[in-house]
């Protein structure tokens, strides 16, 4: 593995860890605090490469808003992993998101946050000189049908829409995207586009 992969895949760790105890310390004592677990189906690969298939299936955490980081308006932390049913571009996440309420129980949620892909990244050229006919088919069939990340780190914006239903039940339409930015890969930089529907429980509340 490339020296900078290593140096993002342990930032990633480093960070992920960060995260997940942040999310133990404020919100993973769900009846005092009121965090969120959430399920759901995403189309996997929606924008304009279209080159995987499948469905995620995204788990994510979401703590109660956090008072004491008001310098970035009170956000929650989120921890999320997903799992396609088609190729081996699973992920897990982590980072930020901002409930905004709106009139009628609905509301939008922003978020921002970090990624670790297993899909694809540094894919092969197909147009590579000395190669045979059957490397050639082989590497165009990867071009063909898998995103290069361009690395395994990647940014991970997210957007939802939703409804609360009850205090405790919540529903969304939620958006997901993973991009390297040109900031942990130079070059590659193809991403991806999730959309789908999650459920969510509300802890601690009647």
């Amino acid at each position: 593995m490339r020296a900078e992969n290593l140096l993002g895949l342990n930032c990633m760790k480093i960070f992920l860890k960060g995260a997940l105890a942040l999310a133990t310390v404020v919100g993973l004592a769900p009846c005092a605090h009121g965090g969120e677990l959430l399920g759901g189906v995403y189309a996997h690969d929606l924008g304009p490469a279209d080159r995987e298939g499948g469905a995620d299936i995204m788990i994510d955490y979401r703590t109660a808003k956090i008072g004491y980081l008001k310098w970035i308006f009170s956000p929650e932390v989120h921890v999320m992993a997903s799992v396609n049913t088609t190729v081996s571009t699973d992920f897990i996440a982590a980072g930020f998101s901002w409930p905004i309420a709106l009139p009628h129980n609905f509301y939008i949620q922003p978020g921002i946050g970090l990624a670790y892909t297993t899909g694809k990244y540094d894919i092969p050229a197909v147009n590579a000189p000395g190669l045979t006919p059957a490397q050639v088919a082989a590497r165009y069939h990867v071009y063909s049908t898998r995103i290069d990340f361009g690395d395994p780190v990647l940014f991970e914006p997210e957007l939802a829409f939703g409804y609360h239903f009850t205090p405790k039940w919540s529903a969304e339409v939620s958006y997901v995207h993973l991009s390297n930015g040109q900031i942990f890969h130079q070059g590659k930089n193809e991403g991806l586009d999730d959309v789908g529907l999650r459920v969510a429980y509300r802890f601690g509340v009647h």
